[in-house]
């Protein structure tokens, strides 16, 4: 088949979302990707499965009082749109947190997820009621991580597969998106030749011939650009962040390429907000490789002390979990590219989570007794995963002692910046403030406050106690890397997903939705996420362009 109603270029959770909707309707669908069938599903399978979800049952049964207008500040306040063109994105913001808040859970229960009871506090915020951050828990973890989010899409789409209604074509590399008078005649490009690589690994671009389909409508959902280093260092926002990191590490595979922006701006596009973005500044190497360069995100709890290349301590609102962005400048201020974590193994114990689906084997197999063997019976030791990242990782130092702690990390990070007696010092000022349940040191308060929740109280937050109290140990040291992530930027679209050029009118036949449409709008994020927002924004913006009325 080579014509249909409609063309989608990427076959991940938006292209899947826009798909089963198209298919709902009876419309014919083709689908191109670069990258054999066993990837289909994209980066969405590789994670951990949050969705930002606002006044759930979940919520609510954890003691948690949310509300659209609550949520609408949070994200407001932190995206600080202030550009001219923030008007799309205002309202895709203004129309997901609508969606969060009323139809996305019932819809999503209907069609089989499942969430587990406790709900996660993430980017807990800079410091202000009317600035960045989630006044409250809103992080949902869907039971089955990435992979338990796709199957139910991929599972519509098989269905519509079967009946003759959707096409794949793998292996098929979109080159140009064919226009006609203005309008979207189709996509034309190179076929791969077969490659059996395991989900995840980098593929051959061996070309195996040609190809040239046509539609009505072409509705691309390529991704974004986190796995090219060199296209995320050209757009990099040196004024704003300080210089692009020499080192990184990747957070998605070498297939988020970010090579069909250019061509969708090529046809008519218009890329708003390139230089917003999200990379997180928890990552470590993996010592168990998949793609190149292959890192992996610490979902840390408050507790962790954070340290810069040099020993010495950041200031709030610096702290684990609370402020990507603002954390990312403050490092990069530095004129390094990496920080470090210094912890006990009562907090790695407690406070330690991985991201990602592989690195949660107990939340992605579904089963209740794999959860409470890695999380509730496993004694002294953190889940499987991360003891592994402590063993065999090359950014992780233990020791029994400070001295051989700080060692370890100057041998790590070369140089001998680290100064025992600086680094000595901070942690024992630290360790004054435990005796009482009150403190001056605001991390400290942080963590009295995160324990104010039972959520955190009983999984994400350990009791307070002395590092440097060998009963609490051992001691802990991770040297962190940044890790690229997300896009917030991306082309323009209206809330039908329908893209906008320079010219502010809409191209006929042409849509973008998830991360190549900054997840809508160009950038409904603004300069900073509220997590649980990427998986949740492919959603949504998927669905409106499956729903759309401009698919005729």
């Amino acid at each position: 088949m080579t014509s249909a109603d409609a063309i989608i270029v990427g076959s991940g959770l938006a292209g899947l979302a826009a798909a089963a909707e198209l298919g709902d309707r009876g419309k014919q669908v083709i689908f191109v990707d670069q990258e054999p069938r066993s990837f289909l599903g994209g980066q969405a399978f590789w994670s951990l499965g949050g969705l930002f979800m606002i006044d759930t049952p979940e919520q609510r049964r954890m003691g948690i009082k949310d509300s659209r207008e609550l949520a609408l500040n949070d994200w407001m306040g932190s995206a600080q749109f202030d550009r001219d063109e923030d008007a799309w994105p205002r309202k895709w913001a203004e129309a997901y947190v609508d969606f969060a808040a009323g139809e996305m859970r019932p819809w999503l229960h209907a069609m089989g997820l499942r969430w587990f009871p406790i709900v996660g506090w993430a980017e807990r915020g800079g410091g202000f009621a009317n600035g960045h951050g989630n006044s409250v828990p809103r992080f949902h973890l869907t039971w089955g991580t990435g992979p338990g989010i796709i199957e139910h899409f991929v599972r519509r789409c098989i269905a519509h597969e079967k009946a003759g209604l959707i096409h794949f074509h793998f292996r098929h590399q979109v080159d140009r998106i064919d226009m006609e008078n203005g309008a979207a005649k189709g996509v034309s490009g190179t076929v791969l030749a077969a490659d059996a690589s395991e989900r995840g690994q980098k593929t051959n671009r061996d070309p195996a011939g040609d190809f040239a389909f046509t539609a009505p409508s072409v509705i691309v959902t390529s991704g974004g650009i986190g796995g090219n280093f060199e296209m995320v260092r050209k757009v990099w926002p040196t004024e704003r962040l300080g210089p692009a990191p020499k080192d990184m590490v990747a957070g998605v595979p070498a297939h988020v390429d970010g090579r069909m922006i250019a061509i969708s701006e090529g046809a008519g596009g218009h890329v708003i907000n390139g230089d917003r973005m999200w990379h997180y500044t928890e990552g470590v190497k993996n010592w168990d490789p998949i793609w190149p360069s292959h890192g992996i995100r610490i979902l840390p709890g408050p507790s962790s002390m954070w340290f810069d290349a040099r020993g010495n301590r950041f200031a709030p609102p610096a702290l684990p979990g609370f402020d990507s962005v603002g954390t990312l400048r403050e490092i990069l201020a530095t004129g390094f590219d990496y920080s470090w974590f210094v912890l006990t193994q009562k907090v790695i114990k407690k406070e330690f989570a991985l991201s990602g689906s592989e690195q949660n084997p107990d939340f992605t197999s579904k089963k209740w007794a794999e959860v409470i063997k890695q999380r509730v019976l496993s004694g002294k030791n953190a889940t499987g995963p991360v003891e592994a990242f402590k063993e065999k990782g090359d950014d992780f130092v233990v020791a029994n002692d400070l001295q051989t702690l700080i060692n370890g990390m100057n041998q790590i990070g070369g140089g001998n910046l680290i100064d025992a007696t600086h680094l000595r010092r901070q942690i024992e000022a630290r360790d004054t403030q435990i005796d009482n349940p009150f403190s001056k040191d605001a991390q400290m308060m942080a963590i009295h406050a995160a324990r104010n929740y039972r959520g955190d109280r009983l999984l994400r937050t350990a009791k307070p106690h002395k590092f440097l109290d060998p009963a609490n140990g051992p001691l802990i040291a991770v040297k962190l890397h940044i890790l690229t992530r997300k896009s917030l930027g991306g082309l323009q679209t209206n809330l039908d997903s329908q893209m906008i050029g320079a010219d502010c009118a809409a191209i006929p036949g042409l849509f973008a939705a998830g991360e190549v449409a900054g997840f809508g709008g160009g950038g409904y994020h603004g300069y900073n996420a509220l997590e649980g927002t990427f998986l949740g924004g492919c959603i949504f913006s998927g669905r409106n362009a499956g729903r759309s009325s401009a698919i005729a």
